[in-house]
């Protein structure tokens, strides 16, 4: 049951290129945004779409293969761990996000997508 322990598993498209930065250790960083999409039918019986907007986060040799290969739009499916974080800006502002750090890509829908 331990592997269980926040393990979150989506399949959606990216939302942007992903941006990659090289740390001072050459170790690379990439970051970008993943929409999931719910479809359910509202009481009046129409269809009603909902986007839920993610961000990822991935390290080294995953980092590198998603800069070379993944773009605005393709489908992924992707495994990763819940992370929560915050930093203050320069006006004292504290901000606070989520991220799922992805540990496994896999590539979804057409080659040349």
């Amino acid at each position: 049951m331990n592997s269980l322990k926040n393990r979150v598993q989506l399949i959606g498209n990216l939302g942007m290129n992903p941006e990659v930065k090289t740390l001072d250790s050459n170790k690379k960083v990439a970051r970008f945004s993943l929409a999931t999409n719910d479809e359910y039918t509202n009481k009046e019986g129409q269809k009603v779409k909902e986007t839920q907007w993610h961000q990822i986060v991935v390290w080294g040799k995953l980092a590198e293969t998603c800069e070379k290969y993944l773009v605005k739009g393709k489908e992924i499916a992707l495994e990763g761990k819940l992370t929560y974080r915050n930093w203050t800006d320069k006006e004292n502002v504290t901000h606070y996000t989520t991220e799922i750090i992805a540990n496994e890509i896999v590539f979804l829908g057409a080659k040349n997508q």
